[in-house]
C-alpha cells in the first residue's frame, strides 16, 4: 500500500512538472547549469564505461562466435548490443550514480535546512525552479551521452577485435554498416530520454520529500539510487519489448 501511495506521489509531481514547465519563463540559465552537471561532468565515466564495455562484449562475442566459425559478426553484434541496449541502460546507471543520487542530496539538504520553505516564502514555486531545469537537462543530456557511449563502445570493440583478435577490419565494419541502421540509434536515444526523465523524477521526489534531517539525506539518496536503478532496469524490457 505504501510503495502504491509513493507511486501516486511521483505521477502528482510528474504532472506539476509538467504544467510548470509550460508556464513562461523558461529558466535557460538554470537549466544550462544543471545541463552541464548532468551532461559535461559525466562524460568521464560514461566515456570509461562504454569503451570498457565494448571491449568485453568484443572478447566474450569472440571466443563464442568462435565455435561456429562466425567470428566476421563479432562487430554488428558489439554494435547493435551497444546502440540498443547497453548503451542507453548502462549510462542511465551511471548517470543516476553521479547525477541522480546529487540531486536527492541537494533538494534533501535544502528541504531539511528549509531552504525550500523559504523560497515557497518568497512567492517562488520550489518545483518550477528546482525540480523543471533538473528534469529538463536530464532528458536533453542522456541521449548525448547514449551517442558517446556508443561510439566509445564501438571504437573499444574495434579495438579488441582487430588489434588484438586479428579479425579483419574491413568485414568488422561492414558488418556493422550491413546489420546496424539509423533506427537501433534511434530506438537506443529514445530509451535513453526516458531514462533520463526517470532518474531525475526519482531522484528530485526523493530529495523533495527528506525529512530527518542528516540521516534522512543519507536515507533519500541511498533510496534514489536503487529505486531510479531499479525502475529504469524494469522500463527497458517493457520499451524494448514494444519497439523491436
Amino acid at each position: 500500500m505504501e510503495n502504491i501511495e509513493e507511486m501516486g506521489k511521483i505521477l502528482l509531481l510528474f504532472i506539476s512538472i509538467i504544467s510548470w514547465m509550460v508556464r513562461p519563463p523558461l529558466k535557460l540559465r538554470l537549466i544550462f547549469k544543471q545541463m552541464e552537471f548532468v551532461g559535461v561532468k559525466s562524460i568521464y565515466v560514461v566515456v570509461l564505461t562504454g569503451t570498457f564495455t565494448g571491449m568485453v562484449l568484443a572478447l566474450q562475442s569472440y571466443y563464442g562466435f568462435r565455435m561456429f566459425s562466425a567470428e566476421s559478426l563479432v562487430g554488428s553484434t558489439v554494435a547493435l548490443s551497444m546502440t540498443r541496449e547497453l548503451g542507453p541502460v548502462l549510462t542511465a546507471l551511471m548517470v543516476t550514480a553521479r547525477a541522480g543520487s546529487a540531486m536527492a542530496a541537494e533538494l534533501g539538504t535544502m528541504r531539511v535546512t528549509e531552504q525550500i520553505d523559504a523560497l515557497s516564502v518568497m512567492a517562488t514555486n520550489p518545483v518550477k525552479h528546482l525540480i523543471v531545469p533538473r528534469v529538463i537537462a536530464s532528458v536533453i543530456m542522456l541521449p548525448i551521452l547514449t551517442i558517446v557511449s556508443d561510439f566509445m563502445g564501438i571504437i573499444g570493440g574495434y579495438f579488441v577485435g582487430v588489434m588484438v583478435l586479428h579479425i579483419n577490419k574491413g568485414i568488422f565494419v561492414k558488418n556493422i554498416t550491413r546489420y546496424v541502421d539509423l533506427g537501433d540509434l534511434y530506438n537506443g536515444l529514445t530509451k535513453a530520454a526516458v531514462f533520463g526523465l526517470i532518474l531525475s523524477l526519482v531522484g528530485c521526489y526523493k530529495g523533495f520529500n527528506t525529512t530527518g534531517g542528516a540521516e534522512g539525506v543519507g536515507k533519500a539518496t541511498t533510496e534514489a539510487v536503487v529505486l531510479a536503478s531499479i525502475t529504469i532496469l524494469i522500463s527497458d524490457y517493457f520499451l524494448t519489448a514494444i519497439m523491436f
